[in-house]
């Protein structure tokens, strides 16, 4: 994932994700893996990155560095459009927002490619693991009357 906004006008956002091809001595090589860039190759240089006075170091410092962090995860939210082989779904509690379970289960190309991690349940849990989908059939009603 791109941590600095390199070239807006060509996806390079912070925030962006990548697939990385191949690593050389001054630039990366990847592809955008969503957004609009979808599928662009690119190249990651190297760029200066300051200490920031927020990390409370003695002496400020500056090195040059490729500005990617690693991933493996991300969040319900960030998910909407990709579409992946394979996708594991760790739910410690219910989902919290109409549509996210949605959002999760449908991200994998088939439901073979699907896992689903929830909490397990102890002897004293009355929890019956499941989800509610929340509806409010009288906002539904208010609106199409």
């Amino acid at each position: 994932m791109l941590l600095r906004n390199l070239y807006p006008s060509e996806g390079l956002c912070n925030g962006t994700r990548l697939i990385c091809n191949d690593l050389q001595k001054h630039v990366i090589s990847s592809i955008i893996a969503n957004g609009n860039f979808k599928n662009t190759h690119v190249f990651i240089p190297k760029i200066p990155l300051l200490s920031s006075a927020d990390e409370k170091l003695p002496v400020p410092f500056k090195r040059t560095q490729y500005p990617l962090q690693l991933c493996f995860v991300m969040t319900i939210n960030k998910a909407p459009g990709q579409t992946l082989d394979f996708v594991g779904i760790y739910l410690r509690e219910p989902v919290f927002s109409h549509g996210q379970l949605y959002v999760a289960l449908s991200r994998a190309r088939s439901s073979t490619g699907v896992k689903l991690l929830i909490r397990p349940s102890t002897p004293d849990d009355d929890d019956d693991h499941s989800t509610c989908n929340v509806v409010y059939n009288e906002i539904i009603q208010k609106t199409f009357t």
